[in-house]
């Protein structure tokens, strides 16, 4: 068996052998040299990826993902003092820096929390629509229309909760006519809207200062809504009222 597999090789072999051999001498090297640098690029990708390196990967399309920049405390000889951190102009401030009236920005007045408006707003009727709008958009998904924490967002995850999807609790949002948040300053609702509380998070990046206080307005006029004094309107004396008696209501 041994000898007829030799003979089969060999009679294989031969007729290409024997053509090799009778090709020019040069390009027999030729081909030797061209088989032996065909395997150097896959030796490299191999050592590329298996030996570690602290030089930066090959990146031929850059798409602007390596820049030319100054990183912190690095030396920049484009400045006279030879620092690529520039310090901050002598008379400004950021934007959102911009808190000299604390009473508008911060709600806070002589280190308490304010309990009126910036003397710069206008509270009229304009101005409580405008939070109205605010409001709707940003507070009444979770809060309700009314400010009765029944929003559609707590009427959904309260669904979730009880199906047990994403999760097996929820903060329901605050009722905004309980006594706790009636009895809070303005300042501090302002506060609230802008920087967060418990699991509210902050609406400072979405809503504008001027917005945030419109918004207060029209959650003392829900406040009023709820806890109006007949007194206090005009001819009230005038306008007929309901008496609830014990067998019903007149």
């Amino acid at each position: 068996m041994t000898k007829l597999l030799k003979q089969i090789i060999d009679d294989l072999l031969k007729p290409i052998m024997a053509d090799v051999w009778a090709t020019p001498l040069w390009i027999r090297w030729a081909l030797i040299v061209i088989t032996c640098a065909a395997t150097i690029p896959l030796a490299l990708i191999f050592r590329a990826r298996s030996a570690p390196s602290d030089k930066t990967k090959i990146h031929i399309i850059q798409n602007m993902d390596n820049q030319p920049k100054f990183v912190s405390q690095e030396a920049n000889a484009l400045f006279l003092d030879g620092r690529a951190m520039r310090p901050h102009i002598e008379g400004t401030i950021p934007q959102t820096g911009m808190i000299g009236d604390t009473h508008k920005f911060m709600g806070i007045v002589d280190g308490a929390w304010a309990t009126t408006y910036p003397t710069s707003l206008t509270v009229d009727r304009t101005f409580i629509e405008r939070g109205q709008e605010q409001f709707n958009i940003y507070c009444s998904p979770c809060h309700g229309k009314g400010g009765f924490g029944d929003g559609v967002v707590h009427h959904r995850a309260n669904q979730l909760v009880e199906t047990g999807v994403n999760g097996t609790s929820w903060v329901a949002p605050k009722n905004i006519h309980e006594d706790t948040i009636k009895e809070q300053p303005i300042g501090q609702l302002f506060n609230s809207i802008t920087n967060g509380v418990r699991t509210m998070s902050g609406y400072a990046s979405q809503i504008p200062v001027h917005d945030r206080w419109a918004i207060i307005s029209y959650i003392e006029a829900l406040h009023t809504s709820q806890d109006a004094n007949p007194d206090d309107v005009e001819d009230s004396a005038s306008l007929p009222r309901n008496s609830t008696t014990e067998g019903g209501s007149e």
